[in-house]
């Protein structure tokens, strides 16, 4: 018998698009991943966090995994990656063997300079 999980995915890019969410419906058991991507090109490595539930006005809320912009420099399991190309500006989060308890809202901040960029 197979679950089906439900996750929030809540980015946020205050300095382009404002708030971005999406449902997103998966398989317990399986692989999923949650996009996030900013301008390398422009902004060049950034650090990124990924945190479950709300975003806070700073850093992640209940971090899952962080990065500094090119490599990770935290992670609460070795089931939270990010296998995108961080060199292209792809911070997207992947969540190995999903279980029930992944399920809620998770959110991704690049924190790009200047006032309010995040």
């Amino acid at each position: 018998v197979f679950s089906e999980l439900l996750i929030n995915l809540l980015a946020v890019f205050w300095l382009f698009l404002g708030c971005i969410s999406a449902d997103i419906i998966t398989t317990v058991g399986t692989d999923v991943t949650l996009y996030c991507k900013y301008d390398f090109g422009y902004y060049g490595k950034l650090p990124v966090c990924w945190g479950r539930g709300p975003i806070p006005n700073r850093g992640c809320a209940k971090q899952v995994i962080k990065s500094d912009g090119t490599s990770i420099t935290s992670r609460l399991s070795e089931r939270y990656l990010l296998q995108g190309d961080l060199q292209d500006g792809d911070v997207s989060l992947t969540i190995r063997r999903v279980e029930e308890a992944d399920s809620g809202m998770y959110g991704c901040r690049v924190d790009i300079p200047g006032w309010f960029n995040d």
